[in-house]
């Protein structure tokens, strides 16, 4: 099984991993430049933030837990984890109620502006399209990086 990890002593904080992100999720995109940002689709599933002492750059990308709270908060059975230990949000589903945004311990999932997913959550690009998560493809100084690993924690 593999698992994407984060050195964030190597994240500049560029933001490639988020711009990567939306346009792979994006269904009229195919670059960067046919990103319409006032899209309400146009949304990121990660983010990079700031430590706050140090100003330091931080991605932040849904761990895909072993033991994932958004799954075990999750009312509706809409939070799944599958057979790849990858979790999913099923948007048909969901009923916003947002105990899964509450519950993730590390911050990354997020009310969409688009109503009908309710939730934004990493899928580690699920599709197949490509071996690497966008966000991993597009991180250029090596912040992000996928590792075969036994057990996911």
């Amino acid at each position: 099984m593999k698992r994407v990890f984060i050195d964030w002593e190597k994240c500049q904080g560029c933001k490639n991993c988020v711009l990567y992100c939306m346009v792979e999720k994006h269904q009229n995109a195919s670059c960067l430049l046919e990103l319409k940002l006032t899209d309400k689709k146009t949304e990121s599933r990660n983010a990079v933030t700031l430590k706050s002492k140090e100003q330091q750059p931080v991605p932040l990308i849904c761990r895909h837990c072993h033991e994932p709270e958004c799954v075990n908060n999750c009312i509706s059975g809409a939070m799944t984890k599958d057979d790849r230990s990858v979790v999913n949000h099923a948007a048909d589903k969901c009923v916003a109620c947002y105990m899964c945004v509450m519950s993730c311990p590390y911050g990354v999932l997020k009310p969409s502006a688009d109503e009908n997913v309710k939730v934004l959550k990493c899928d580690r690009c699920a599709d197949g399209k490509e071996e690497l998560p966008a966000c991993v493809r597009g991180c250029v100084t090596g912040a992000l990086y996928m590792e075969e690993v036994d057990k996911v924690t």
